[in-house]
């Protein structure tokens, strides 16, 4: 890279020439908001013999920097506007990677500001709140993985994900003794893929991020989780991040009026869920003599809340789109989830900018997922298959998750009269690509499940067998796949001394039957998949219906939520000969009672449920069990 020396550095402090690493094609594209690899040219960067540090603040009259290296003084340390382009850069020579650091911006109000680097690589450990220079020296061994990854439409692939959060699924680890652990327990349970919940530095536990472009100190640096990445990769296991573009925390040293003026937020907008204006003087950070980070002016500021992201502006937008890019690039990561917010569903702004990320990130990325978590209701939030829509692979299924667990909660004997809260979802399951999420958002379902311990058990066993038979993606939260019934808090652990041994299996021999049938997950969005066969059995709490693959071989999922035996209940099946239990929730090995068809049914050619033939089982009591045609088993009696 060729560099541009100042010929006069002494109005700006400095008595040696500054290597200048921004270039007039980088300034262009950033005044016009199109710079895509942002974090290549703003914040910190390393050479033999400094840093450079960059950082858009365009609206500044003043911009200096401090650190450990100026004992947080900055009358040495000023920076030099690049151009018109809003840019603030600075050599210093003999700063390396470890050095802590903020800029002290002089807004147009005539006040001195303390920021963090909005394009930190690394930052300190919260509460303490200084960016890190930070040089990575990773060496990725997932290439076999990434080129594998390109070229696959994800609803047409088996999906089935681990929600987890790193700090609480075993408290104390590190990203790298996560490393050692996580991947071999997610793909010992046959799941395909993690969603980590927002790893983007973070001070308060509402994960409202306060640096975009630094995974959080909490666990280690940011080598340290490529490390995480790349060890789940290699155990063929892809990774979902939980992405949060929309709001940010309103402390006063973080992106709140960050030159003086609402630079990222919406012009006007006051923190959400807090009483602070969004904004500091210097003395509230960095300040005086002697004050380093980890002091107490250093911790989180007053302002509290949150702030909206101001979509409307390119330089915002930019600098999101970019963060999209940098997570997938710097990362590897297979898929981003976009967090909603109800505030901003019907927001053109914010449609449009998803529209562009998703573009942005399906083109220069091939293979990794974007994911929704809004409404169908919400027009910015939504996905689109077709033409016109924000562009997003998949969307959480958030009603469906609510109805389901509206039907669980009420007693067996009132499901009667509210059979259409779980079978209303087919009337729309391919209007989009669906995840169908039981998540860090809905408790402990164990818990929420009616009766003693055994009927809880059993019925939380034979819903787990229905949503993997029902079209869709599966994500299951930590702790669910072993009936955790205290809800989950992150300032604690999971209750691993509780773990119920026979759910856990279920789950296990549910990801590899699914892995092995693909009638469970091909042909997810299309209605040839899916056959009802007992819709409207609402007097007996009955379920029933048809999955089928490509090749058109069916799988028959019968579900029955009373708690009573169902002996010679007639099914209808599309055709007559030997079918064979291959998954049974009841079984003895998972808690069960051990009621079944060992052995399989035999199918007559009686029609049945708008069927050809039909045949006579025992449905256990709360449980769901699964037919295959002449199929082996996948499951002991």
């Amino acid at each position: 890279m060729s560099f541009l020396l100042r010929r006069d550095d002494s109005l700006f402090g400095n008595a040696c020439p500054l290597p200048r690493a921004l270039g007039e094609f980088d300034l262009r594209r950033i005044r016009a908001g199109r710079h895509q690899r942002l974090w290549q040219v703003l914040g910190a960067r390393t050479t033999a013999a400094g840093t450079t540090f960059a950082v858009l603040a365009p609206n500044a009259r003043d911009v200096r920097v401090v650190g450990d290296f100026n004992d947080w003084r900055g009358e040495a340390h000023r920076m030099r506007p690049a151009g018109s382009s809003g840019v603030w850069e600075l050599f210093v020579p003999g700063v390396g990677d470890g050095c802590r650091y903020k800029y002290e911006i002089l807004g147009p109000d005539d006040r001195w500001r303390q920021k963090a680097d909005p394009m930190a690589s690394a930052s300190e450990c919260p509460p303490a709140t200084a960016s890190v220079v930070f040089t990575s020296r990773h060496r990725w061994g997932d290439a076999r993985w990434t080129a594998a990854r390109a070229g696959t439409a994800a609803h047409e692939q088996p999906m089935s994900i681990y929600e987890v959060h790193l700090g609480s699924w075993r408290p104390g680890l590190g990203y790298r003794e996560l490393a050692e652990v996580l991947p071999g327990y997610v793909a010992g349970l046959g799941f395909t893929h993690v969603e980590i919940l927002p790893v983007a530095e973070h001070v308060s536990d509402d994960h409202l991020p306060t640096g975009l472009y630094a995974p959080t100190a909490r666990y280690g640096n940011p080598d340290d989780f490529r490390y995480l990445v790349d060890r789940l990769h290699q155990a063929g296991v892809g990774v979902v991040l939980d992405w949060t573009p929309l709001r940010f925390a309103a402390d006063d040293w973080a992106l709140g009026r960050f030159d003086g003026t609402p630079l990222y937020e919406r012009d006007g907008d006051e923190p959400a869920g807090g009483s602070g204006d969004g904004h500091g003087d210097a003395g509230d950070g960095h300040g005086g003599a002697g004050d380093g980070p980890g002091d107490a002016g250093d911790g989180p500021g007053d302002a509290g809340g949150s702030l909206a992201f101001d979509h409307r502006s390119r330089r915002v937008r930019n600098f999101l789109l970019a963060n999209a890019l940098y997570w997938c690039s710097e990362f590897h990561i297979d898929g981003l989830r976009t967090v909603g917010d109800p505030r901003h569903r019907d927001d053109d702004a914010v449609a449009s900018f998803l529209r562009e990320v998703n573009s942005a990130v399906h083109c220069l990325n091939p293979g990794v997922v974007t994911v929704a978590e809004g409404t169908a209701a919400g027009g910015g939030m939504a996905p689109s298959t077709g033409s016109g829509g924000p562009g997003f692979d998949l969307r959480w299924n958030t009603g469906w998750t609510e109805d389901c667990l509206s039907y669980l909660a009420r007693d067996p004997v009132y499901r009667r009269y509210h059979h259409g809260e779980i079978t209303f979802s087919m009337v729309y399951a391919y209007s989009e690509h669906y995840i169908l999420p039981i998540s860090h958002l809905t408790g402990s379902l164990s818990a929420k499940l009616p009766g003693d311990h055994w009927r809880r058990r059993a019925g939380l066993r034979g819903f787990l067998a229905f949503m993997w038979a029902h079209p869709g993606k599966q994500l299951l939260f930590m702790g669910q796949e072993f009936a955790q019934e205290e809800e989950w808090c992150r300032l604690r652990g999971l209750r691993w001394d509780t773990a119920d041994e026979g759910v856990r299996d279920l789950v296990r021999d549910l990801n590899s039957a699914y892995l092995r049938f693909p009638a469970l997950w091909r042909l997810d969005s299309s209605p040839e998949g899916f056959r009802w066969i007992a819709p409207d059995a609402a007097e007996e709490n009955i379920v029933a219906f048809l999955r089928y693959d490509a090749d058109g071989r069916p799988m028959a999922c019968v579900c029955n939520f009373s708690p009573v035996v169902r002996a010679e209940f007639r099914i209808g099946l599309p055709f007559p000969g030997r079918w064979n239990e291959v998954l049974n929730t009841d079984a003895s090995p998972y808690g069960g009672s051990g009621v079944g068809n060992l052995g399989g049914v035999e199918a007559t050619a009686t029609p049945w449920h708008c069927c050809a033939a039909s045949a006579s089982l025992v449905l256990p009591p709360l449980a769901t069990v699964w037919f295959r045609p002449g199929c082996d088993k996948v499951t002991a009696p």
